[in-house]
């Protein structure tokens, strides 16, 4: 799918146009952060990168909207549940599924928590397999870091969408990523059966919590990403941090001595699990 280039929109940054009228131009990001440009405004319309806009009314706060080619509309999607993206004060945005955030943000972007989260694994030269692509913040990190080559696989179609809507997301047909990410629209649980047996150097598991997709922390699938992981390779599982007093569980350690069952040396690292294929 093509990546969307119009401009993005918050209640706050529309507020900031309208107050800007009169001066007749405007300055700033209208891509959320991506790039700074200038806007030229008018009475009842603002230019940029040469195509006119309405000045949007009515919108509501924690959204982002985009210019469907007839007004303003929500970067949001409601099939089954709803997904959503959502501006952060980093400027990289989250999403939303059903109203439960889907990546840390309280003490830093969700980009700069998928670097660290990255570097891990140590992706430079490497063939790495993402499991969960999400909006792609850590496919985006391994290009970054000069990653061989990424296959990444996303089950739903409707954060497929998002990513094209969202500039922080990459695009696998950009001259940036230049044939390295392979993104692939599809369940990893069912395909990674025809992954062939140690074919990738690292691995990162970004799956969505327990409840919603616990066959993503089955031993059947542990015992997946073993034999495609060559030996040495790491592993990254992000888990969270459930609350033991609420849920009873204790997801990450669970999560580690499956793992160790599956061939892995495993340890708690930041809010997941690094794991070294033995």
């Amino acid at each position: 799918m093509p990546h969307y280039s119009g401009p993005l929109l918050t209640r706050p940054l529309a507020a900031d146009l309208l107050a800007a009228r009169d001066a007749g131009t405007w300055s700033g990001s209208l891509d959320l952060g991506r790039s700074r440009g200038e806007a030229v405004l008018e009475a009842d319309a603002w230019q940029w990168r040469g195509q006119r806009y309405p000045y949007p009314s009515g919108l509501k706060d924690r959204t982002i909207y985009y210019w469907d080619g007839d007004e303003f509309a929500p970067v949001s999607r409601y099939a089954g549940s709803l997904i959503k993206l959502v501006p952060t004060e980093w400027d990289v945005p989250t999403f939303e599924i059903d109203g439960i955030k889907m990546l840390p943000t309280s003490k830093e972007s969700p980009l700069d928590d998928a670097r660290r989260k990255v570097a891990l694994v140590e992706p430079r030269g490497k063939v790495v397999l993402d499991t969960c692509g999400g909006l792609g913040y850590f496919a985006a990190c391994c290009l970054e870091a000069g990653v061989a080559r990424i296959q990444s696989f996303e089950k739903n179609a409707s954060v497929l969408w998002l990513r094209t809507l969202n500039p922080w997301s990459p695009d696998p047909d950009s001259p940036v990523s230049s044939g390295r990410l392979q993104l692939t629209h599809a369940d990893v649980s069912q395909v990674i059966a025809g992954i062939p047996d140690a074919s990738v150097d690292a691995l990162l598991h970004d799956p969505p919590r327990f409840g919603i997709a616990g066959e993503l922390y089955s031993q059947v699938f542990y015992d997946q990403l073993s034999r495609v992981l060559k030996r040495g390779g790491r592993l990254f599982h992000y888990t969270g941090s459930p609350n033991k007093l609420t849920s009873g569980r204790d997801v990450p350690r669970e999560v580690a001595k499956r793992l160790e069952k599956a061939g892995f040396k495993a340890q708690l690292a930041l809010d997941g699990v690094l794991a070294l294929r033995r």
